[in-house]
């Protein structure tokens, strides 16, 4: 079978969100005393890195992107940080849901960038409602459309 790669020959070792932030001291506290990561190291010009297990991001103060942005987190087991968030004070913006690709939740930072993380999909339960960045309910009809679903047709899962 052919080579299916579109690039050259060199491998690419992995990629590292940089998110804005408007006070890098306080968000640096927040993603360790509320997420659980550790900082590794902060250098001159307001930028910070923070990591836990095999994730990790920059931390940008003023500077490089637009606050508001999200990212993928793989985990171990979402319904298990969830509790550790609800005890640690973590803004959770969306409990774990059931999804076809993962079993999901949003946590958002003191910024509102939001981690999306996830664990592996519960083949036993259905799709669930998915939050936008907006905070609009939408769900999936079973020929695959995405419709939006009204306030007062669905619980507010935020914070639940």
């Amino acid at each position: 079978m052919a080579d299916k790669r579109a690039g050259g020959g060199v491998e690419f070792e992995g990629v590292t969100p940089i998110l804005r932030v408007e006070n890098l001291a306080a968000s640096v506290e927040y993603y360790v005393s509320k997420l659980g990561f550790n900082m590794e190291w902060g250098g001159p010009g307001g930028f910070a890195s923070v990591s836990r297990g095999k994730c990790h991001i920059f931390l940008s103060e003023g500077d490089q992107g637009h606050t508001g942005s999200w990212v993928w987190v793989g985990v171990e087991d979402a319904k298990a940080l969830l509790d550790e968030y609800r005890a640690s004070g973590a803004k959770v913006r969306h409990a774990p849901t059931n999804y076809p690709w993962a079993y999901e939740m949003q946590v958002e930072d003191l910024d509102g960038n939001v981690l999306r993380m996830g664990s592996d999909p519960k083949s036993d339960q259905p799709a669930g409602e998915w939050l936008d960045m907006y905070g609009r309910r939408w769900i999936s009809t079973p020929s695959g459309e995405s419709v939006r679903v009204a306030d007062d047709d669905a619980k507010d899962k935020r914070n639940s």
